[in-house]
């Protein structure tokens, strides 16, 4: 049941996870890599896991929970090295199990071999099958396990005795359909890979030297580089092999980047933290311009504006803004109740939001209320948390949404559920109103979120948004026979 009901997150699509890497001579790696993924724990929750490598050992530690819950001094004590990647994790392909946890780490006759991944291969099935045909053994659903033995694999062609990483990871690219960003360790170096088509966030930053020489990290989000002291560099560009070693950084551009790019739009909306940057501009501005353009398309007769906490403080205020009409709290967050592993009883379970939230009265008495969220996905939490307002005293709820109405399923990397437990997929805005128990209701455009986003950017971009239009950057049909798909959705499922 309803132990979702905890989770406020659980009527928004959530990420499959955030990756780090790193090479810092002279550092506690283990001690970095744990804070960076502290800083990335939005996207994904489930597990964590960090794996080091000292130049000729690797060393390995990951369990399920939280950062907090899966490390502490003993375990990273023994994670020795100037080398490490780690990675939170979200399942998609690959159910929420220890042995689905990333990093895997695997032995090959060149050393260690470790993996963090964060998206999903839309043609991981036909991978997975070539693995097993060609005598490889697989011990977990999950698509990474799947590239970690693609990788393992020596080319064909490859001088004895010569890893060749870097083609490795080119042949990869060749056969992969669908979204990564990988964090790549081996012995002597740190590799970072990001799909031609850009789906998934991917950045490079700069430590300041301490006595050694400098080091460099990669990282899902810039928000984890301040947290560690690391100076943000630049983003991984679609299509590009990075090499952190001893030589420094080092760029490779292994496949060309799709002529229409495909960066998924949901990191805007939702996914990435406000202080990140992509694209060389700040999440919390670009989520301000969409509330903006939000009090443009779909005014409201009202007294005060307030937002969902926390992803949708921005578009509230951007939405205040545009209108006129003043911002304040309403709800107030209990950040730590999802955050047990203590069931509720039945009484409390019944109480639903209740647990998660608790009204401001005396901001929300006989006031007309707009309550602006970034998404509406299931439709399970927008109508309760409709209710606690007017049992807040709110006089009327009118609700905005800064993004279009979700009516498709991802197949990118993104734990979208399929269409039909989408509320968008069946039901009209007004069905949708009456469903939640709104005065109103309106979204966003598809025109005024692209709008939005792009306001901000230098030259010509492209986003993925086949959640709000269904229209995808992969042909899933050129390669997938309909026996293949439903066993595809069925993971999903």
């Amino acid at each position: 049941m309803d132990q979702h009901l905890l989770d406020d997150d659980f009527d928004r699509p959530r990420e499959a996870c955030g990756v780090f890497g790193i090479y810092a001579p002279g550092s506690d790696v283990a001690r970095l890599a744990f804070f960076a993924l502290y800083a990335l724990q939005h996207r994904g929750q489930e597990s964590a896991g960090i794996a080091t490598c000292d130049g000729h050992m690797a060393y390995i530690h990951k369990g399920m929970g939280l950062v907090h819950q899966v490390f502490n001094e003993e375990k990273l004590g023994p994670l020795q090295g100037h080398l490490a990647i780690g990675q939170n994790r979200y399942s998609t392909t690959g159910g929420s199990h220890l042995r689905n946890a990333q990093p895997y780490l695997i032995e090959t006759m060149h050393g260690p071999l470790g993996v963090g991944h964060n998206g999903n291969l839309t043609n991981a099935l036909h991978l997975r099958q070539k693995l097993l045909e060609r005598g490889v053994g697989l011990s977990s659903s999950s698509d990474s396990e799947v590239i970690t033995q693609m990788l393992a694999a020596p080319l064909p062609d490859a001088p004895l005795g010569q890893p060749d990483w870097e083609g490795r990871l080119a042949s990869f690219m060749a056969e992969a359909e669908g979204a990564y960003s990988l964090v790549i360790l081996t012995r002597d170096a740190v590799y970072g890979v990001r799909d031609p088509l850009g789906l998934r966030p991917l950045c490079i930053g700069r430590l300041p030297e301490n006595g050694h020489q400098a080091g460099y990290v990669l990282a899902s989000e810039s928000c984890a580089l301040g947290t560690i002291g690391a100076q943000f560099v630049r983003e991984v560009q679609p299509g590009e092999i990075v090499r952190l070693d001893v030589a420094g950084l080092h760029s490779r551009q292994a496949i060309d980047p799709a002529a229409e790019p495909a960066f998924c739009i949901f990191e805007y909306v939702y996914f990435a933290r406000p202080d990140s940057v992509i694209e060389s501009q700040t999440v919390h501005r670009v989520r301000q311009r969409l509330g903006e353009a939000l009090a443009r398309e779909a005014p409201a007769e009202a007294d005060i504006v307030v937002g969902v906490p926390d992803s949708a403080t921005p578009a509230a205020i951007g939405y205040a803004i545009a209108s006129g009409l003043p911002y304040t709290e309403g709800l107030t967050k209990n950040r730590y109740i999802g955050r047990t592993f203590i069931q509720p009883d039945d009484r409390l379970r019944k109480s639903g939001v209740h647990l998660k939230y608790n009204p401001l009265r005396a901001n929300l008495e006989g006031q007309r209320v707009v309550l602006v969220d970034d998404s509406i996905v299931r439709g399970n939490t927008a109508g309760p948390l409709v209710k606690l307002l007017r049992e807040g005293g709110a006089a009327e709820v009118h609700v905005r949404v800064s993004s279009p109405p979700v009516r498709h399923p991802c197949f990118m990397g993104i734990d979208m559920a399929r269409g039909e437990d989408l509320i968008g997929y069946a039901k009209s805005v007004e069905e949708i109103r009456q469903h939640i128990g709104a005065d109103s209701l309106a979204y966003l455009s598809h025109q005024g979120m692209l709008a939005a986003v792009e306001a901000g950017l230098h030259g010509s971009r492209g986003h993925c948004s086949a959640c709000f239009t269904g229209s995808y950057p992969i042909r899933l049909e050129a390669y997938w026979t309909s026996k293949e798909k439903l066993a595809f959705e069925g993971i999903w499922g």
